[in-house]
């Protein structure tokens, strides 16, 4: 089955059931070294593996390590270029798991990062990433503490899928000038906008389906939190791209208010609700100016949206969500991208689970890691 590799002898593959892992006491689990500081970085790491299964189990359970090739150590042992090495995936697939040191990214043609290419391969759409502060951990941050957020990054989508055309190649050359003479003046909202002949073009694709998968998972790992720490917030930049970001957050809220209707509120229903708890009497337009300070300036058309949207929250969940029963959900909200690197520094306690699209998720978990002292 294998060329170069040979499974253990001694061990159990992990099996899944309905989605779920059936471990057994003594797994086989494939691990790739990695490059750079993974040559040091695993053997320290598997005696941590071990040493840590063993305290916790009292030596009834045990790790059966596989050894698999990704990066620089495949190409040694399976030729010049050869990163990815089908032994080495058809590993993963038949064990169900695999651990990974950093890889390499390679220069030249071909994979552009092996850590994507792995990631598309299985279809790894969740990168779920904690980051917590643990005491004595040094930190640029004056109260680290407070920060204790899950950043759920969709990990398959977004300008990571790598579709981009290089400055000057033919087919580049070819989309601008479709979308600069075709597409854009088909389209009134862009105006007259021009993309610059001498430009690089890439595309960000975000859809429907990979939103809201993601979310899902965001939402029911909110669901199994302690109750101060179940909120998911949707974290975009639709003010800027409507189509792609926006769409996400709509997305977002779209599968949160229907999927998890008798488990969930969004920020915004929780204010009409509110409003509504402190006074009784308080008439729908009434309602809508507070949850929208700029009521009072907007189109007749705009207020009567608001006014609507607010006779629908009150009509459809006032009965299950009414009377702070909304308090004991898992609170949706969102927050536009550059914002959250300023909130999580200024009151991080207010977030718990952050959903976003792929760059902005690679973005997050950095700035999010530097504030833990990572």
């Amino acid at each position: 089955m294998y060329e170069k590799i040979t499974p253990p002898t001694t061990g159990s593959a992990i099996k899944f059931e309905n989605g779920s892992p059936i471990v057994p006491d003594n797994p086989i689990i494939p691990f790739i070294r990695g490059d750079g500081t993974g040559i040091d970085l695993w053997p320290a790491s598997q005696k941590v593996f071990d040493a840590a299964v063993e305290r916790a189990y009292g030596g009834k359970r045990k790790i059966t390590w596989f050894k698999i090739y990704v990066g620089d150590e495949a190409c040694e042992q399976y030729g010049t270029y050869q990163y990815l090495p089908e032994d080495s995936l058809a590993a993963i697939r038949e064990f169900g798991v695999a651990i990974k040191g950093p890889l390499t990214t390679p220069i030249g043609g071909g994979i552009r990062s092996l850590n994507v290419a792995l990631r598309q391969i299985f279809d790894l759409y969740a990168c779920v990433r904690p980051c917590k502060y643990y005491a004595g951990t040094p930190s640029p941050h004056r109260y680290p503490e407070k920060l204790d957020v899950i950043i759920y990054r969709e990990n398959t989508e977004d300008i990571y899928l790598g579709i981009e055309w290089k400055q000057g190649s033919e087919i580049g050359d070819r989309l601008i000038k479709l979308l600069n003479e075709d597409l854009i003046p088909s389209t009134p909202e862009h105006g007259k906008k021009q993309i610059p002949l001498d430009s690089g073009i890439g595309i960000k694709p975000i859809s429907k389906k990979g939103s809201q998968r993601l979310v899902r998972r965001a939402i029911q790992h909110a669901l199994r939190l302690p109750k101060n720490k179940q909120t998911v917030t949707l974290v975009h930049k639709g003010n800027i791209m409507k189509y792609t970001e926006g769409a996400f957050r709509d997305w977002g809220y779209e599968l949160a208010t229907t999927e998890f209707r008798s488990q969930c509120v969004t920020e915004r229903e929780s204010w009409i609700l509110s409003n509504k708890e402190k006074n009784p009497n308080l008439s729908i337009e009434e309602n809508a100016r507070q949850i929208d300070p700029g009521f009072d300036a907007m189109t007749p058309d705009k207020q009567a949206s608001i006014c609507k949207e607010v006779q629908l929250v009150l009509d459809s969940i006032w009965g299950t969500h009414g009377n702070g029963q909304w308090k004991e959900k898992v609170m949706v909200n969102d927050r536009i991208a550059d914002s959250i690197f300023q909130q999580i520094q200024t009151r991080p306690d207010e977030y718990s689970i952050l959903a976003t699209m792929n760059l902005n998720g690679d973005y997050i978990s950095d700035a999010a890691a530097a504030i833990a002292g990572g």
